[in-house]
């Protein structure tokens, strides 16, 4: 029996941890002036991006979204994206 003949055993997929981008040093500051930052945690549809895709601690979550809506509120962000000109066109057949 050769080493190509051997039945290979497949190794279960590797998670690497995920780690919060807003804890450690030189991490950002979350603040509702930011846009750009802000930004990142909210999707094209305007909804903010759950915790579990971006990684962040549960208690920086709490203050990214008390940020992004102060920031909503503001004026800085808009609460959803005018996206698809498919629906404007849809309902105006109506």
């Amino acid at each position: 029996m050769s080493a190509t003949d051997a039945p290979t055993v497949k190794r279960p997929f590797f998670r690497r941890k995920k780690t919060c981008p807003f804890t450690g040093p030189n991490a950002p500051v979350i603040d509702w002036k930011d846009t750009r930052l802000l930004g990142r945690y909210i999707s094209e549809r305007g909804k903010i991006i759950p915790s579990r895709i971006t990684a962040v601690s549960q208690k920086k979550q709490r203050e990214l979204a008390k940020a992004i809506k102060r920031a909503r509120f503001m004026g800085l962000l808009p609460y959803l994206e005018q996206g698809s000109e498919q629906r404007s066109q849809s309902s105006n057949r109506r």
